[in-house]
């Protein structure tokens, strides 16, 4: 008998271990307090998982499968992935314990060590999702000084023929990404998002609350975004072709006060989860555009299509290069605690009481909310690299280590030193209002740097430059910010920082 386990995050109804029927083949599913508690994780994305594990199941039951489905709140649940193994293999007289590569550090060790402690024959294999391999990063940059995701975004588009006429860019252009910049002003109109439904969704939330685990976030069952299925999550990327891909591209770095969604997939939950996969998904988007030329353009498609490609498999590999010593990177000494309007949303700073209450209420939060309002922000409070690994990891439903935290601690956070970003992703007042209207609705003035009424980022953004100008001395894409910097006259810049300490000391209080 073989016992091979299935993951939370490894629900690929496509991989070969279910190609056919097999008597002596018992796979496991398990809900754990293990995985629910080492973040404060939203209800929603427990809600999500737990869901997306037991429709996988009964697939699994329906096409003729063996399984054994642990749920959470089943007594003879240990709570331990090692523990409840030790006690399924005895139960079965396995000879033969098999799992995928995980895609989390800590569990990839913990499978290992556990594997190293077994009597009988062990066996781990490909999760049959990824474009690329673990390691297929570090081999495509040895040698290189920097990793300038360009050229792995490229090479990507090459290896899989993606976009390309023979040898070059569909297009005449690799990348249309200052294309992608529009400010959504309230036309082209946005549809509603793709919500599937799910009986399942109440039930779920009553078991994890009677189990005591603690979570964040609110639940609203006649809002839940989340696919519970291939199914549902093929449906949710066909209405993201049909009626969102056509103005994708334009909006995807938009923000607005009265829409959450705007054009996005909202896929990542279910590409998280594997329950479909990268190729199929871009392959879909290009036939539908190769399909309706006549309404949409290259560069809504390109836009999409270099975040999975490029992007997600790119953090996947920056990933594995660097882990573990990844997870300790505090490049710029950064040591503040928090804030606590991040629990809750409570905060007079329009951007970030948007921008959170969203996440809160829907476990969600675009690309830029996430860069550039709550992750920016921290960046300019100071704020330790672990508090703010914990609040990303825990607050969004497809949040799962290896691509959490390269995008937090590299892209956010600049805390790994320029290994992800060249340089930090801060700004002032001005960007965010630029690409939103929250500035419109806010009781700060975004063009002040100084008083009471004055917006703490620009304050903020200013004193961060000053504390840290000894970090990016040498940085040729700081230069210019820093040549700013020295050019406040020296009593306006200790204005500023008054201002700033102010803000950082209680920043609950703004």
């Amino acid at each position: 008998m073989n016992l091979k386990l299935i993951l939370g995050d490894q629900l690929n109804l496509e991989h070969s271990w279910f190609k056919k029927g097999d008597d002596s083949v018992v796979f496991v599913l398990m809900e754990m307090r293990q995985e629910t508690d080492y973040a404060t994780h939203h209800i929603q994305k427990i809600v999500a998982f737990f869901g997306a594990m037991r429709n996988f199941n009964e697939t699994l039951l329906a096409r003729g499968h063996q399984t054994h489905y642990l749920t959470l709140d089943d007594p003879k649940n240990t709570q331990n992935l090692e523990d409840n193994l030790k006690i399924l293999l005895q139960q079965y007289s396995a000879t033969t314990f098999s799992y995928l590569e995980p895609d989390e550090f800590r569990l990839d060790k913990q499978l290992k060590d556990f594997c190293n402690s077994l009597s009988i024959s062990s066996k781990v294999e490909d999760t049959e999702h990824f474009m690329t391999s673990r390691t297929e990063l570090s081999s495509f940059f040895e040698g290189k000084k920097q990793l300038i995701l360009e050229f792995f975004y490229r090479n990507m588009r090459k290896k899989f023929n993606l976009l390309m006429q023979l040898d070059q860019p569909e297009g005449g252009q690799w990348n249309f990404d200052k294309n992608n910049r529009k400010k959504w002003k309230g036309t082209p109109e946005i549809p509603p998002p793709y919500l599937p439904s799910s009986d399942q969704l109440l039930g779920l939330k009553k078991m994890i609350e009677k189990a005591g685990v603690k979570t964040i976030g609110s639940f609203d069952q006649d809002h839940f975004l989340y696919p519970l299925s291939r199914k549902q999550a093929l449906d949710q990327l066909a209405y993201f072709c049909e009626h969102l891909l056509v103005h994708f591209g334009d909006y995807q770095d938009a923000l607005h006060t009265d829409e959450v969604n705007l054009f996005h997939s909202r896929i990542s939950f279910a590409l998280n989860t594997k329950m479909i996969d990268p190729l199929e998904v871009v392959q879909q988007v290009i036939d539908f555009y190769r399909e309706n030329k006549e309404d949409i353009e290259l560069s809504q498609v390109e836009g999409f299509v270099r975040q999975i490609i490029g992007w997600r498999e790119y953090m996947r590999g920056i990933y594995w290069k660097e882990m573990p010593n990844y997870a300790k990177t505090n490049a710029l000494e950064n040591s503040n605690p928090l804030p606590k309007f991040y629990w809750t949303g409570t905060t007079k700073m329009n951007c970030l009481h948007q921008s959170i209450t969203n996440s809160l209420d829907h476990a969600y939060a675009h690309h830029i909310q996430r860069l550039m309002i709550t992750g920016n922000f921290a960046l300019l409070a100071q704020v330790h690299p672990d508090a703010v690994d914990q609040w990303y990891l825990g607050i969004y439903a497809d949040a799962i280590e290896w691509v959490q935290i390269t995008n937090t601690r590299g892209m956010s956070q600049w805390a790994d030193g320029g290994i992800v970003a060249t340089k930090p992703y801060v700004s002032a007042a001005a960007y965010i209002h630029k690409m939103s209207n929250y500035c419109d609705s806010c009781q700060y003035d975004k063009k002040k740097r100084v008083g009471e009424d004055a917006c703490p980022f620009n304050s903020l953004y200013w004193n961060f430059l000053d504390d840290k100008k000894q970090f990016f001395a040498k940085n040729n894409r700081m230069a210019m910010m820093l040549r700013l910097l020295e050019k406040i006259p020296p009593e306006d810049l200790e204005q500023i920082k008054l201002r700033a300490a102010k803000i950082l000391n209680n920043p609950d209080d703004f």
